[in-house]
């Protein structure tokens, strides 16, 4: 019953995701005033053609849109994964891939001490690929 349920809406659930997970990055920079760092962009860089690409698969019933979007939410959710690492685990925050701006392992927020913003893209992504994975062609 959900694996047919996620087969038949799984698409357009995995856009509506990305487009919220989308909406939230820009809710959080450009109402919020929270500067993304380095590790931010990389991880939009993933997300935000997602809505377009998934937007376009949706609307044309067209599954074979997972082939490109499966590469980007896994890549980005594996960018997510290591930036959360940074902000919580010690021995990562050593390790400095931002040079300029905002440090990596600021956390603007930190709901329940261990939802952060890269924690928020990390779900996201995840479900995505989850929900991809789901999706059979017809």
């Amino acid at each position: 019953m959900m694996r047919s349920f996620f087969n038949r809406y799984g698409l357009y659930v995995a856009w509506l995701v990305s487009l919220t997970a989308t909406l939230g990055s820009l809710y959080f920079s450009e109402i919020r005033g929270f500067v993304p760092c380095e590790l931010c962009w990389v991880q939009r860089i993933f997300m935000y053609p997602l809505v377009f690409l998934l937007g376009i698969g949706v609307f044309t019933d067209d599954r074979s849109v997972k082939k490109y979007v499966l590469p980007l939410s896994i890549v980005g959710g594996l960018i997510s994964l290591y930036h959360y690492l940074v902000q919580k685990v010690p021995g990562f925050a050593d390790i400095k891939p931002c040079a300029q701006g905002v440090p990596c392992n600021v956390q603007y927020i930190n709901w329940f001490g261990f939802v952060t913003i890269p924690f928020l893209a990390l779900t996201a992504f995840t479900i995505i690929t989850l929900l991809l994975l789901t999706v059979k062609k017809r």
